[in-house]
Parts: C-alpha cells; sequence; structure tokens
C-alpha cells in the first residue's frame, strides 16, 4: 500500500510537511459544515497551509453524499482553477473522505488527496485503504473509485469534541478489524472504554494504530478487493442494508451503528453455516446490544433488506448473496453464498439478540 500513514497529535506539523515533500502545490481543504465550526479554527492556527488554502465547505451527514455535493466541489474547483497538480485536503469523517476523495480522484482524472480524519470512524476506516463513493438511487456508496490518498494522518486530538454517537460508531470498525485479527486484540477492544467520562483520547492511539494496521496490511496484499480484501466486507452487506432501510424511511442511522449490528447478523451466520463459537457471539452480541441501539425492524422488513443485500455491489452473481464470515475469531471465510432462508434465520436470531 502506498499510502502514507501518519499516527500523531501534531496534525499541523505534519500536514506543513507533507506538502512541502510534495512541492508546495496549491492546495484545496474541503470540509463539510460541522467540521468547518468545530475543527477547521484550531487547524488553521496549527497548520499555515490550510491557513492559506481557500476552502470548499459542503453539506453534512451521508444523506448528502450524493451526486449533488459531488458536483459543487467539481465546480469550486474548476472556478478556483485548480489542476490535476493540486492537492486537496479532506478535513472531516467519512463523508468527507469518501465524497472529497471521489470528487478529487474524478477531477482532472485525478488529482493527489490528503486525508485529515476527524473522527474515529474516519480514522479507522474511511480515510484508509483508497476506497472513495458516493450514494446513488437510494443504494449505499454504490458510484465510486479505488483510488489510494496520498496520505491519512491520524489523530486523536479532535475526537473531544465528538459526541458519544460518533465515538462509537468508529469503534464498531476497529470491532470488526479485531474479529479479523485475533481473540487476544478482540478482548482487548472489549474491555476498553470509548464511553464518557471514562474515555480517555490519549490511550486509544495506539488502539487505533494497531487495528489501522490490521487494515492495511489486508488493502497491500489485495487492493481492488479481488479476494483478500472482502475479509473487510465482514459486517458490511446486512449493515449495509440496514443503512439503506433507514435511508428510505427518511431516518438515518450511523455507519458504525449499522455495521456493529451487521457484525451481529454475520456472526450468527458464521454460526450457523461454519460453527463459529457460540460463547463469543454471545459475548458479541451482547457488547453490541449494551453499547449500540438495535436497529428495529419486522419480519414483514426481510423482503426489502434481502433486496438491499442482493444489490450490494460486492456480490458478484446475480441473485447470490456473498458474505464474509468467520470460522473463527481471525478464521476468515469470504464469499460465501448464502441462500435467503439462510438470512432470514439469522435476521430472526439477531432479533432474539437484540430483544426486539
Amino acid at each position: 500500500m502506498n499510502q502514507k500513514l501518519i499516527f500523531t497529535n501534531l496534525v499541523g506539523e505534519a500536514l506543513d510537511t507533507l506538502v512541502a515533500d510534495l512541492g508546495n502545490p496549491p492546495v484545496y481543504v474541503i470540509a463539510d459544515v460541522n467540521t468547518n465550526q468545530c475543527v477547521m479554527p484550531v487547524l488553521m492556527e496549527q497548520s499555515q497551509t490550510v491557513a492559506r488554502a481557500p476552502k470548499i465547505i459542503i453539506k453534512a451527514g451521508d444523506m448528502n453524499k450524493n451526486l449533488d455535493n459531488v458536483q459543487s466541489v467539481w465546480k469550486a474547483l474548476h472556478d478556483a482553477g485548480a489542476t490535476r497538480g493540486s492537492v486537496v485536503v479532506n478535513v472531516g469523517g467519512g463523508v468527507v473522505t469518501d465524497l472529497g476523495g471521489f470528487a478529487a480522484a474524478t477531477f482532472k482524472r485525478g488529482m493527489r488527496v490528503i486525508n485529515v480524519p476527524t473522527t474515529l470512524l474516519g480514522a479507522v476506516d474511511a480515510s484508509v485503504g483508497g476506497k472513495t463513493g458516493i450514494n446513488f438511487n437510494g443504494y449505499k456508496n454504490e458510484i465510486g473509485t479505488f483510488t489510494e490518498p496520498e496520505a491519512s494522518i491520524i489523530s486523536t486530538g479532535f475526537f473531544v469534541t465528538l459526541p458519544q454517537q460518533e465515538l462509537l460508531s468508529g469503534y464498531a470498525e476497529m470491532l470488526k478489524h479485531a474479529l479479523l485479527e485475533n481473540r487476544e486484540e478482540l478482548s482487548r477492544l472489549l474491555n476498553y472504554s470509548v464511553v464518557y467520562p471514562i474515555f480517555n483520547p490519549d490511550t486509544l492511539l495506539p488502539l487505533i494504530e494497531s487495528t489501522v494496521q490490521v487494515k492495511s496490511r489486508i488493502v497491500e496484499a489485495d487492493f481492488r478487493e479481488a479476494g483478500a480484501r472482502k475479509a473487510l466486507n465482514l459486517g458490511h452487506t446486512a449493515g449495509h442494508a440496514f443503512e439503506s432501510l433507514a435511508l428510505r424511511r427518511q431516518s438515518p442511522v450511523a455507519h458504525g451503528f449499522a455495521v456493529a449490528q451487521g457484525l451481529v447478523v454475520s456472526l450468527v451466520l458464521s454460526h450457523i453455516k461454519l460453527g463459529f463459537p457460540s460463547d463469543v457471539l454471545h459475548t458479541f452480541a451482547g457488547y453490541v446490544r449494551t453499547n449500540y441501539n438495535a436497529f428495529s425492524f419486522t419480519c414483514d422488513d426481510y423482503p426489502e433488506l434481502l433486496r438491499y443485500m442482493a444489490a450490494d455491489k460486492k456480490n458478484t452473481e446475480p441473485g447470490k448473496v456473498a458474505f464474509t464470515l468467520l470460522a473463527d475469531v481471525g478464521d476468515v471465510r469470504i464469499d460465501q453464498q448464502l441462500a435467503d432462508d439462510d438470512i432470514k434465520s439469522a435476521l430472526d436470531i439477531y432479533r432474539d439478540l437484540m430483544g426486539i
């Protein structure tokens, strides 16, 4: 993987050094309205690059990760005279790095990008690995590219401004990485707290680095998701279906919360099909039930959820839903083709485990 990963709380210094190493090209900063208000004033004091760069401010929220917002970024870059030699600095969470990365990858056939994630989810997932994308026609991340950024500067320095929901959302992706790694890593995360007032951002940075390195190793082995990278889809087939249903209801759920629920569904399916240990399943489901809001649905919603799963862009055979499952923690099985009845059974068990 060519992307540089820099773990530091001296964000401004790291950013200025990166831009200088690139030859001090013109820089354009993309942020959403929330980041512009809460983070940008601090970052402008820390970084000469950010202080002097033109700012492109987009709407916040996953419902705005769409083509209209991309077009507004393209227009702003065009009007400001950006070229292929310019650099986009994405300052924000997953919506900013996904959308900003996609806009930069497609403007002038590709601009360089530096990500400065300001949320835990952005730090451990969206800003790392080179996936960019937007939602389209009611489907999550339906349009996008595989385009690595120059670098991501990963810090916990901005996390003190995050609401509890944002911290938990990002932590779900860390839990996913731990499930892909080993029981020791999983136990370490299940016994750490990102819940206020216990949460300490200084102690979180080494945990972030550990889990991001799990993702980095997988991405390096399979950048374009032809095989091994599909491991990172654990929890996402069901999770994206929950997100799509929530968007259709016009009551969006945080990506990490949907992933947490999707992980439970995946572990249930893993137990049914591959004998995943029931004690780990129940421990993990209990953690999710305690820390995350259950996604509420009934059996009447099953056909719609199955349609969303069948439309998932990671499926390779029409009419068949492919899941990433686990035979045990760290024992990954990709491309598990599952029948609708198996998925419905897993949804039934999920509802029982979550108490809905």
